[in-house]
């Protein structure tokens, strides 16, 4: 019975635990100093490649939200890419930056860990500049999804908020997919879906 309490304390202490850090954690630059619109930064994933027009998550994201979320995602970026255009939405002062790169260097045989020290000094900046960063997760292109555990790691470092895996729960189901690597209508919806859900215990703070 003794260590069926202990266990149960146990449980509930971290419940606790995790609804801080989901709510307002050790995150940094919450809430933002910067003033500007919401963007989402990222590669073929953001810019909406396989959607309608008007499909693309960050549109359906920010009519959820009921606020503006500048695309500014680019097909065919890699974290080298993203790292060389950021200039220009740093002057943007975004308030909140949903960052989701890393893909496409994966696809071209890229090492994780170059891709993880791009990401770091995109976040850095981000940060300088008073924004909140939102760290959405690619998977790898394996079996195995050997992206996860270096996204994770790279959140708590810079104290980002994060997001695993943007095409979990889209990802191989045809119904959601318009071809092996980006999704349809139907499945950018969903991801706006999620991302809503994650977002909503912290969007008080952030928006």
């Amino acid at each position: 019975m003794k260590f069926r309490k202990v266990v149960l304390i146990f449980v509930v202490v971290a419940a606790f635990a995790f609804v801080w850090m989901r709510q307002g954690g050790d995150y940094r630059n919450m809430p933002p100093t910067a003033d500007g619109d919401w963007i989402a930064y990222g590669d073929s994933l953001t810019s909406g490649v396989g959607a309608g027009d008007g499909n693309d998550y960050p549109t359906l994201l920010a009519r959820q939200l009921g606020f503006k979320i500048h695309n500014y995602g680019v097909a065919g970026n890699t974290t080298e890419d993203g790292l060389n255009r950021l200039d220009t939405a740093l002057q943007l002062k975004p308030r909140v930056v949903l960052l989701c790169l890393g893909g496409n260097d994966g696809l071209r045989g890229l090492p994780a860990s170059h891709a993880l020290e791009n990401l770091g000094v995109i976040i850095d900046s981000f940060h300088d500049s008073g924004s909140f960063v939102v760290l959405i997760g690619v998977r790898s292109a394996s079996l195995r999804d050997k992206n996860a555990q270096g996204f994770k790691q790279l959140a708590g470092e810079k104290k980002v908020f994060y997001i695993p895996d943007i095409l979990d729960g889209v990802m191989g189901r045809p119904s959601l997919m318009s071809d092996y690597i980006h999704p349809n209508d139907a499945g950018y919806r969903a991801i706006a879906d999620r991302l809503a859900d994650e977002l909503r215990p912290v969007l008080d703070k952030i928006r």
